[in-house]
């Protein structure tokens, strides 16, 4: 069997977190490794003599980028295996222009951030958040809340805005709710494969106009910058939630403090822009606005199954088959 000589390539955190001994005995069968097996600097002398004689790459959160200077310094390069999803800021040009192969664990990062935008959704559908924090400002009337009949994921209208390898997994995940509809809205979808995974595909503001909720899985790129401003949560409902698990980028930060401040709308936020947000900022002190720190990828022993699909990757390569999830320049066009 082929073994190439592999090398890891990540900040030490990842390193710790997504190789533990079953994951390096595994490396170890397929591949061989020199000494050091893992690095997180690509310009240590040390690490340029093994960058020489290095084939496979295995990077992850923490690894330099890998310019045409570094590039030159790894002539047996044939494979880059990012055990994480997005490879925008790790790959340049020059991997295309070498023709050297990049797969992503995009796909196996993409199931916490469904289930967390599922949870996020069935939060959403109840208030559960905004309930919890209004709680805490004074005791909540618990005869009152059982009267309400905002409180609901019955029948609700779902808006998917992005039918990204995230935002199918999501519509996977609401066939588990009994709701009215679920709409989609993306340039790049065919209708038919939308209708497949349970949605309706449609213009964008038929979607925010109609849809009690909204989840936002947009890649960031310079065309979708707040792609939902001023104007687009204008169309909301009343009461509508947003919900954003993709880029803080794209939905304009000021805007949606606007509308949640008067109350208008709420907000479940995984991202933002900027990220965190500048202490004082108003949008964090409301109450109908819930945000927590970046948690609905891959974190703790979730990124095990990211390390799980890159040593996948590296078996494929080995035994001559095909990538699983090959990354090419022309998708870095239209992907996060």
């Amino acid at each position: 069997m082929y073994r190439p000589q592999a090398l890891l390539v990540m900040g030490p955190e990842p390193f710790r977190l997504q190789f533990g001994p079953r994951e390096l005995q595994r490396l170890r069968t397929l591949a061989d490794l020199g000494d050091p097996i893992w690095t997180d600097d690509l310009d240590a002398p040390h690490v340029r003599a093994r960058l020489a004689e290095t084939e496979v790459l295995l990077t992850s959160w923490g690894a330099p980028r890998l310019t045409a200077e570094r590039l030159a310094a790894a002539p047996r390069l044939r494979a880059v295996l990012h055990c994480a999803g997005s490879v925008r800021n790790l790959v340049s040009d020059e991997i295309w222009r070498r023709g050297i192969l990049v797969t992503s664990a995009a796909e196996a990062n993409a199931t916490p951030v469904a289930e967390y935008t599922l949870a996020a959704i069935v939060f959403a559908g109840k208030k559960a958040h905004v309930l919890a924090a209004e709680s805490r400002l004074r005791p909540a009337d618990w005869d009152a809340v059982h009267h309400r009949e905002d409180l609901s994921n019955y029948g609700r209208t779902i808006g998917i805005v992005g039918f990204s390898r995230i935002g199918r997994r999501v519509l996977e995940r609401l066939r588990t709710l009994d709701t009215a509809h679920v709409l989609v809205t993306d340039p790049y979808a065919d209708p038919a494969a939308v209708a497949a995974a349970g949605g309706r595909l449609v213009e964008l503001d038929e979607l925010l106009a109609t849809s009690d909720i909204v989840s936002l899985h947009l890649p960031e790129l310079p065309q979708t910058r707040h792609a939902i401003g001023a104007r687009e949560l204008a169309l909301l409902p009343d009461g509508a939630t947003v919900i954003n698990t993709a880029r803080g980028a794209v939905l304009d930060t000021a805007a949606l403090e606007r509308e949640c401040a008067t109350g208008r709308l709420n907000a479940i936020l995984d991202v933002t822009d900027p990220e965190p947000l500048p202490a004082g900022s108003l949008l964090a002190q409301l109450p109908n606005v819930m945000i927590t720190p970046h948690i609905a990828g891959s974190l703790g022993s979730e990124t095990r199954r990211l390390s799980a699909q890159a040593l996948d990757e590296l078996e494929h390569l080995v035994h001559g088959r095909p990538p699983i999830d090959a990354v090419t320049s022309e998708a870095m066009e239209v992907i996060a």
